[in-house]
């Protein structure tokens, strides 16, 4: 069963959050300025290491969309600071959520280790215990935290690190041992944003959209779709194989119990599995008697086997729908194949689930749940495959001219880096709604997991050059967006962004218009459309939808 966070400690976690990320963001800002990152030149009095760092987070600035000023050499730092007070925040952050899970190693040793022990090991040393437990949770984590990312190369002030650390000390230890705490905190952090937003009554784009939609989705309802799809495709086999349960079985209760799975991964109950009997011949409709079967259907043109089955969260968020799905599928792979855990959850992770998101904040925290879930169902940390969770969100943030540039004399990798330039250019805005195969067909003139090797090398060739490392990083996430979001899924499922045409963009409505006009009322609606068009021949969409979008004639 899953551990929810009691209410209080749900009040003291969004309390804390909101006030972190103020005192985050206005030491970010101080430190930035410390680096004279905004101005138009160094300090006289900078080091040279301290100039090569102002370099490279005035570039990493501009690929989040802070603007130069062209003339003055100034520099917008809003979009940078943002960054820096969320990245140093949520590294403090997840260590703690190892550190209280048993999941943070010492990177030499290999052992795990708990907060005292980091504290004493911190005293020997003479370092900071946050800072140490942070270090330790970023070398565990280079899937989640980017090798050489400037932002975490920024040394905010003393006063900001130990406010951060009395904000997170104040947090017990059950916050961090909760199942769903994690998905609760990108939401409070975006919280005074998003009421400021709302306040406003102005449109919402690029900027307003990931603090508006955020929306975290209630356990029962991510259960109830797993359970009436996936679930229902299970017992549907099961059912086959011993039909004689289907006719001689008492009640739901029944069917349930004799279809759930026990491994060594945990239990898989299928609580909210719902079962009719069909209706036979002769006999009222009101009181079938025929044989059971799931309610939502047996799913016969699915594939036969967990192995094949593949699963999308487009709007993943935090991460809710993909640990639920993981965890089905971990135990039905290990069901049907035989696999041990560890095998099992890196076959899953591998070849089963997928996850879009538009923000790339939202992004990170769904990889490090997942990551830890899969830690916490092995019973240890192990070493995972690439998550297949990807930013669908990215910015470009250069001219054509500066991004095609990046791919030197190679015809092959221009022709790619053309093509997520085109796919990508609206992407802040629009995220998982692009869909690859409804633009012109020449943009698989250079296919997205083909650039993938390309890309890797055009990273590591211009390591030294902070302009292009920066955009070498953006165009490897985004061809791995792009893979995605061309790719056939099983099942589609998620909690839908919420967001009627009277607030949406300009260049969200034109958009609509010319690839949703049947559902462009509101953006639930157009994702609804989105999610079939991800569909392999016989897939299934299952969404948490506003229930009124039936019924209206817009």
């Amino acid at each position: 069963m899953m551990s929810e966070l009691a209410t209080p400690l749900r009040n003291q976690l969004a309390k804390v959050i909101v006030e972190a990320r103020r005192v985050a963001e206005a030491g970010a800002q101080k430190a930035l300025e410390s680096l004279a990152v905004e101005r138009h030149e160094p300090h006289g009095s900078m080091s040279l290491e301290e100039r090569a760092l102002r370099n490279r987070l005035r570039a990493r600035g501009r690929q989040l969309g802070d603007v130069r000023d062209r003339q003055r050499g100034s520099q917008s730092i809003a979009r940078l600071t943002h960054e820096v007070a969320y990245e140093h925040w949520h590294r403090m952050l997840f260590a703690r959520f190892l550190v209280e899970n048993g999941l943070l190693i010492h990177p030499d040793h290999q052992v795990a280790m708990s907060l005292e022990e980091i504290e004493e090991l911190a005293q020997e040393t003479g370092v900071d215990p946050h800072q140490m437990a942070a270090g330790f949770a970023q070398d565990s984590l280079p899937q989640i935290f980017r090798t050489g990312d400037p932002v975490l190369e920024v040394r905010l002030a003393p006063e900001t690190r130990q406010k951060l650390e009395v904000l997170l000390d104040s947090l017990s230890t059950d916050v961090f041992t909760a199942d769903d705490s994690l998905g609760w905190t990108y939401q409070y952090w975006q919280a005074e944003k998003k009421d400021a937003v709302n306040a406003s009554g102005e449109k919402i784009g690029a900027d307003e959209l990931p603090a508006v939609t955020q929306l975290f989705t209630e356990h029962y309802m991510v259960l109830f779709l797993y359970h009436n799809s996936i679930g229902a495709w299970h017992a549907g086999k099961m059912l086959a194989a011993n039909p004689s349960l289907a006719e001689t079985a008492q009640s739901e209760a029944e069917l349930r119990a004799a279809v759930s799975l026990d491994t060594a991964a945990g239990k898989s109950t299928f609580d909210y599995l719902r079962f009719v009997k069909e209706p036979q011949e002769d006999i009222e409709d009101n009181n079938p008697a025929g044989p059971w079967r799931p309610a939502a259907g047996t799913f016969d043109e699915w594939p036969k086997t967990a192995k094949e089955l593949k699963v999308i969260d487009p709007c993943c968020g935090s991460g809710h729908f993909l640990i639920v799905g993981f965890k089905q599928l971990v135990r039905l792979r290990m069901h049907e194949e035989g696999l041990g855990v560890e095998d099992a959850i890196r076959a899953v992770l591998s070849e089963n689930i997928f996850g879009l998101e538009l923000d790339p904040r939202c992004t990170q925290i769904a990889a490090f749940n997942l990551a830890t879930v899969a830690w916490k169902l092995a019973g240890k940390p192990i070493e995972l495959p690439p998550l297949n969770i990807a930013c669908s969100g990215l910015s470009i943030g250069s001219s054509k001219k500066d991004w095609l540039a990046l791919a030197g004399d190679d015809d092959h990798l221009i022709a790619g880096l053309e093509n997520l330039y085109e796919l990508f250019r609206k992407a802040p805005e629009l995220g998982s709604l692009i869909d690859p195969k409804a633009l012109k067909s020449d943009m698989f003139e250079a296919s997205f997991e083909e650039l993938q090797p390309l890309l890797e090398a055009a990273l590591a060739r211009e390591s030294d050059n902070a302009e292009d490392t920066e955009r070498a990083v953006a165009a490897h996430g985004m061809a791995r967006a792009a893979d995605f979001l061309g790719g056939e899924y099983t099942l589609a499922i998620t909690n839908v962004p919420y967001l009627g045409r009277g607030q949406q963009s300009d260049l969200l409505k034109k958009f609509a218009d010319d690839y949703y006009p049947a559902a462009k009322s509101d953006l639930a609606t157009i994702f609804i459309e989105r999610m079939l068009r991800w569909l392999t021949e016989n897939g299934t969409a299952a969404a948490v939808t506003p229930q009124n979008w039936l019924f209206l004639k817009s």
